[in-house]
C-alpha cells in the first residue's frame, strides 16, 4: 500500500483529536468568561468544570489513550513493510469507531453505546497488532 493511504486514517484520526481539543478550548474559555467558572475553581482540578466541558474534554481525553497504540502500530508497520490492504482496511475501520465513540461521547453519551464503539475499536486494534505481531516473529530472518 501507497504511504499515502497508510497514512490517511492517521491523519483523520489526528484532525479528530485536534478538533476536540479546540472544542474543549472554546468551552472552557465560554465558561470563563462568562463567570460561570472560576480559574481558582479549576486550577487543582478537572471536576468542577460544568458537566458539558467535561463530556467534551473527556471525548478529547479519550482519543490520547488506545489510539496511541494504533499511531505506534501504525509507525512500526510502515517501518517493517507489513502496512497492506489489510493493514488499511482495519485501520479504517478503528478510526470509524474513534469517530463514532467520540460522536457518541459528545452527544448523547449513552454509556452502552459508547462502550460498544470503543470495545469495537478495541478489538479491531488487537487484532491489528496480533497479526502484526504473528507476521513479524515467524518471517525469515536475513
Amino acid at each position: 500500500m501507497s504511504v499515502q493511504a497508510v497514512l490517511l486514517p492517521v491523519f483523520v484520526l489526528v484532525a479528530l483529536t485536534f478538533a476536540l481539543q479546540v472544542w474543549m478550548a472554546f468551552a472552557r474559555v465560554g465558561e470563563l468568561q462568562a463567570g460561570r467558572v472560576k480559574v481558582r475553581d479549576i486550577a487543582l482540578g478537572e471536576r468542577n468544570w460544568p458537566p458539558r466541558v467535561l463530556q467534551i474534554a473527556n471525548a478529547f481525553h479519550n482519543q490520547l489513550e488506545l489510539p496511541l497504540l494504533f499511531y505506534v502500530l501504525t509507525i512500526l508497520a510502515l517501518f517493517t513493510r507489513q502496512a497492506d490492504f489489510l493493514f488499511v482496511v482495519l485501520a479504517w475501520l478503528f478510526v470509524l469507531s474513534r469517530l463514532v465513540h467520540a460522536f457518541i461521547h459528545v452527544t448523547n453519551n449513552r454509556l452502552r453505546l459508547r462502550f460498544y464503539a470503543y470495545a469495537f475499536g478495541a478489538l479491531v486494534l488487537m487484532l491489528m497488532w496480533a497479526i502484526f505481531a504473528i507476521r513479524i516473529l515467524t518471517a525469515p530472518v536475513p
